[in-house]
């Protein structure tokens, strides 16, 4: 098991089962999830596992000052400040209802998403090609995501609050050749030092996930998906993506910065302060121990 999403199939349901769970302590709720992901109770007492750490630093941290980090809208002021303009996909606009979008003002390609969640990415390649029957589909999808409160499903407090909206950002071509799409440089880093990063591939189809070491030294490890089996070379910008890294990660015990590479130019994703939520197990499990090592917290 990975995530509920892999044992809850219809998203209807998984929604049914947040709303029932929504009053438990958090505490509680994370044990259960983290239980139902894994097949073993976390010790929030005493964290050794880098899964466990998160979790504990879910009740224990205040991450309401993250909360802009967390706000793919908000962030980009943030980039702008750490590292300087440019490295944002273009934004075309935002609104607080699907019915408020004027579809005359986009471009014909183009790429819709929620500012407050995960998942809610959809591509248009076609704008003209659109029907009314697309159209509403789209609106009955938004309208959902809207109404989600993203902070429930895994208690990952820094989407706590935040603001919602459906905005739309430039469509940006892959003219690399490959077929699976664009590739993310997923950055783990600790306290302002990335550790490792992975790279996901085949995005468009089975993704995959390969783990690199500082050295780009490829790592025997598996979460969640499998490695691609592939020999991957190094990125071009891998030097100064890893400087960016470290530059954005500075004075946070652990978050994921997660990049692009496109026309020889690095792009910011975004900021991930729980890794799969916290939920997914890291093969083979030692590398929960490592990893694990290096989040400092105090349990006293």
């Amino acid at each position: 098991m990975a995530t509920l999403k892999s044992v809850v199939k219809s998203r209807d349901t998984r929604n049914f089962i947040m709303r029932v769970l929504r009053f438990i302590p958090t505490p509680i709720y994370i044990s259960l999830y983290y239980w139902a992901a894994t097949g073993k109770w976390p010790d929030l007492k005493h964290p050794t596992y880098f899964n466990e750490k998160l979790q504990w630093m879910k009740i224990h941290e205040d991450y309401t000052k993250y909360r802009d980090y967390a706000d793919k809208i908000k962030v980009r002021d943030i980039i702008e400040e750490k590292i300087g303009d440019g490295y944002m996909f273009p934004m075309l606009g935002k609104w607080k209802s699907f019915d408020e979008i004027d579809f005359d003002s986009l471009p014909e390609e183009f790429v819709l998403k929620c500012n407050h969640d995960s998942g809610s990415v959809k591509v248009i390649r076609n704008k003209s090609a659109l029907t009314d029957k697309d159209i509403e589909s789209l609106r009955k999808f938004y309208k959902s995501r809207l109404k989600q409160d993203f902070y429930g499903y895994g208690r990952e407090p820094c989407y706590k609050g935040i603001d919602r909206y459906v905005f739309a950002e430039k469509f940006m071509k892959d003219t690399s050749g490959d077929e699976g799409g664009i590739k993310d440089y997923k950055f783990f880093c600790f306290n302002g030092k990335p550790e490792i990063m992975f790279i996901a591939t085949d995005r468009a189809t089975d993704v995959k996930f390969d783990f690199f070491d500082m050295d780009f030294n490829h790592l025997d490890i598996t979460n969640i998906h499998p490695q691609s089996g592939k020999v991957i070379e190094k990125p071009e910008k891998f030097d100064e993506m890893k400087a960016l890294a470290e530059k954005l990660s500075e004075g946070i015990k652990f978050v994921r910065i997660d990049l692009f590479e496109l026309g020889g130019k690095i792009y910011f994703s975004e900021f991930t302060f729980f890794h799969g939520g916290g939920f997914n197990r890291f093969y083979p499990v030692e590398w929960e121990t490592k990893l694990g090592n290096l989040i400092d917290i105090n349990t006293k």
